[in-house]
């Protein structure tokens, strides 16, 4: 019997004799009770704000997309026709095809520069590292829309400086905002936001690296890259993952960038450019909300997939229990 579980002994009368019987949890166990007790109150504020601006609005959305409402006969209850309207948009899917694109291409550079910048730091290459730590996180502080806007001006056609850097090296006419350069341009803002992120989240794996094991790699005669490459990225592999999966499930939600540049060239951004701003077009725009909250179900359903399977596939890697 372990101390937690030693009880108390009472004073109880039985059949005229006072006898001592067991009765009650151990001090230590009522303690670790009642911080546990204590525990769940510091949670229940969580769990308040979480069901009330997570699941209210997610049950709502189902429950709003069972319906259709049209000017004449009002709200009617219509199952999943919405759905099959949404599976057969060509332009629903065209979106997503275009954000997994934009995935495929951003992820891997964003994460590919700030594990260099975040190496280059943790071993202390760089002069005045916490410096530029700081100038490298300062682009996530910035708000998506004002980071737009500031993009959307310096790429602007004819009197953007880099339109104009690029006419000097002889790309004359260049157009950022065309149908063929707007996806690589929101490739160029995003990277600018969050690579300082990802940089810092990296760079905070690595300093947990133990030292001894890059002490010893040097004393081997490892080179710098060798020991970046196959010591310390190896050893924080786990964050490297996750980064990945958050990344991606951001890119699937692109929504601010592509909103704000389509009011410099509307012709560049189509209706169902993305996935999310097909929901906020045809809610909004076209007041069609049953329609587009069908659709956010639907894109809800494909990042809680990608979430899902992200976690089952880090758990069969051994990174948690």
């Amino acid at each position: 019997m372990s101390p937690n579980e030693i009880a108390i002994p009472r004073l109880q009368r039985s059949g005229g004799f006072r006898t001592w019987v067991p009765s009650g949890p151990a001090p230590a166990r009522r303690r670790r009770d009642r911080r546990e007790g204590n525990g769940r109150w510091f949670v229940l504020p969580f769990l308040v704000l979480l069901t009330l601006f997570m699941f209210v609005p997610v049950c709502y959305a189902i429950y709003t997309s069972l319906f259709t409402s049209k000017l004449i006969g009002g709200t009617s209850f219509s199952g999943l026709a919405n759905y099959g309207q949404v599976f057969a948009s060509s332009e629903f899917w065209s979106g997503v095809r275009r954000v997994l694109l934009f995935a495929a291409i951003q992820v891997p550079l964003t994460i590919g520069i700030a594990a260099f910048f975040a190496a280059i730091f943790d071993l202390g290459v760089a002069k005045f590292g916490r410096f530029f730590r700081v100038v490298f996180f300062v682009p996530f502080a910035v708000p998506a829309v004002v980071a737009a806007m500031m993009w959307s001006f310096l790429l602007l056609p004819q009197f953007g400086p880099y339109t104009r850097l690029a006419g000097a090296v002889g790309l004359q006419r260049t157009d950022f905002f065309s149908p063929n350069l707007i996806l690589p341009t929101l490739i160029v803002i995003v990277i600018w936001e969050w690579a300082g992120y990802n940089m810092t989240i990296l760079y905070t794996a690595l300093k947990s690296v133990p030292r001894e094991v890059v002490e010893a790699a040097v004393i081997d005669g490892a080179s710098f890259w060798k020991v970046v490459m196959r010591v310390k990225l190896p050893m924080v592999s786990p964050a490297i993952v996750m980064l990945f999966f958050l990344n991606t499930i951001g890119a699937l939600q692109l929504f601010t960038e592509p909103s704000i540049l389509s009011s410099f060239q509307p012709q560049a951004i189509s209706f169902g450019f993305t996935p999310t701003l097909f929901v906020y077009n045809t809610s909004i725009g076209s007041l069609e909300y049953n329609l587009g909250a069908a659709a956010a179900v639907v894109l809800g359903l494909v990042i809680g997939a990608l979430s899902v399977g992200s976690l089952l596939w880090r758990r069969r890697r051994g990174e948690f229990a």
